[in-house]
């Protein structure tokens, strides 16, 4: 645990960093606008989904029980008349912003901490900081920029929304690693 605390001011500075960014990016620049626009007919489909008693959760349509119901000639049927997709279904009520970015925080701190573990490991105190900077970044932008391709890859979503949500991870990962740079801890 000697890297956690050596390192324990750059990950929550970082994650602080990363907050604000993440702030501007999404209240103050217009890239994601329109991300999620909603459905036509919205009130229709609602009320169609209320009436089936939609629980919380994320559900497919058309949708199938098993493979073995996948390989039918119905299921293949219903897949080519459409539509296809992914719809997660949260909680009634307002989405809560607060346990949203607390979650967000949290998560940035995660990242931090690996950020720094994989940092201590690979580079002694008082490291140039191009070095921290190449192996904070890598280790950061990992975090914050892959795992939305993922959306893409297996649950449709647009290609354009994810490469939006990775160059943010991108901006994000250069945050920590900026400020593992900053504060990378001097030779003793």
């Amino acid at each position: 645990m000697d890297w956690l605390v050596a390192l324990w001011v750059p990950i929550v500075v970082s994650a602080v960093a990363v907050f604000v960014v993440s702030s501007i990016v999404h209240m103050a620049l217009p890239i994601h606008k329109g991300d999620h626009p909603p459905f036509p007919d919205g009130d229709a489909i609602l009320e169609a989904m209320r009436r089936a008693g939609l629980r919380p959760g994320t559900y497919s349509f058309p949708g199938c029980e098993s493979m073995k119901e996948m390989g039918t000639p119905e299921t293949a049927a219903r897949y080519e008349k459409g539509p296809v997709g992914y719809a997660t279904v949260m909680p009634n009520g307002m989405p809560s912003i607060g346990r949203a970015l607390l979650q967000w925080f949290l998560l940035s701190l995660g990242i931090g901490a690996l950020t720094a573990y994989a940092a201590y490991h690979a580079l002694p105190a008082g490291s140039p900081t191009g070095a921290v900077l190449r192996i904070a970044g890598c280790v950061a932008i990992a975090g914050y920029a892959l795992g939305a391709l993922q959306d893409s890859i297996w649950k449709g979503v647009p290609w354009r929304i994810s490469v939006k949500f990775a160059l943010d991870g991108f901006v994000y990962g250069l945050t920590t690693a900026g400020v593992f740079a900053w504060l990378w801890p001097a030779a003793g």
